[in-house]
């Protein structure tokens, strides 16, 4: 592998759960240290406890928050080598939902990414080395039926993740985006019919996600697929959009006939 986590200090946020419980438990598995974060304290613990690593609970998302992350971090770990920026919220609606809706999918789903971003990128660039890996689903490459915040929100967190890579790879940092369709998660129950619908079929078990993050160290490649058709949706969709858009539109037809709308 191009990164070696033997002895790296990491930080996972959502690590409570889901992705990130995974993550933290690969990255345990080979040698790294860890900082589970999560806004579920009592979750963060148990992860932390089992891969023998640090709780923090709160929330990673608001300026003070991530502040309040990166230098507990920072104390417990002496560098930060790695910082997973997975914590994520997946909202129903559209333009109806409500202003606050919105805003938070916007703090938690792009602005915790932009402000850690903000504080980890000095010591980096000292250093000439950092890894940025962010959990974007493949709702930032295509779109999410039912969720326009998330949608939205997945796409502006992987233009920022595509910003960084492009602005600093040449400096030694690696910026990587996580990309996977449903993964059988607390996330993926709450979509309900729609979302068992449009993703249960090919749903996989987050530990899958940690095995494709693993396996892309070895080329430090910016998106990492975990289901590898998405690749060939995205095509799709840059190169025959109209095609795509029929399609997603007949899609969210089945969704609102399973739903009796």
């Amino acid at each position: 592998m191009s990164f070696e986590l033997r002895g790296a200090g990491v930080v996972v946020t959502g690590g409570g759960g889901g992705i990130g419980a995974a993550l933290a438990r690969r990255f345990a598995a080979e040698g790294a240290r860890i900082v589970v974060a999560d806004l579920d304290g009592p979750a963060a613990e148990a992860v932390a406890a089992e891969v023998g690593g640090v709780a923090v609970a709160g929330d990673a998302a608001g300026v003070d928050g991530v502040a309040s992350l990166i230098q507990r971090a920072s104390d417990e770990l002496g560098a930060i080598d790695l910082f997973c920026a997975n914590a994520g919220i997946a909202p129903h609606g559209g333009p109806e939902a409500p202003e606050e809706v919105w805003a938070r999918a916007w703090d938690v789903n792009v602005m915790a990414h932009v402000r850690a971003a903000h504080l980890l990128l000095p010591a980096w660039l000292e250093r000439g080395r950092g890894r940025f890996l962010a959990t974007v689903s493949a709702a930032g490459l295509l779109t999410s039926l039912g969720s326009a915040p998330y949608s939205v929100t997945k796409h502006g967190a992987l233009a920022f993740a595509e910003w960084l890579s492009a602005t600093y790879r040449h400096r030694g940092i690696t910026v990587q985006a996580i990309c996977p369709q449903g993964v059988r998660t607390n996330m993926l129950a709450a979509t309900g019919v729609g979302g068992q619908l449009i993703m249960g079929a090919s749903a996989i078990e987050p530990a899958q996600v940690a095995d494709a993050v693993m396996e892309s160290f070895s080329d430090d490649r910016f998106l990492i697929l975990p289901h590898p058709e998405v690749a060939e949706y995205y095509t799709t969709r840059a190169t025959q959009t109209d095609r795509w858009l029929g399609g997603m539109n007949k899609l969210q037809r089945k969704v609102e006939a399973a739903q009796g709308e």
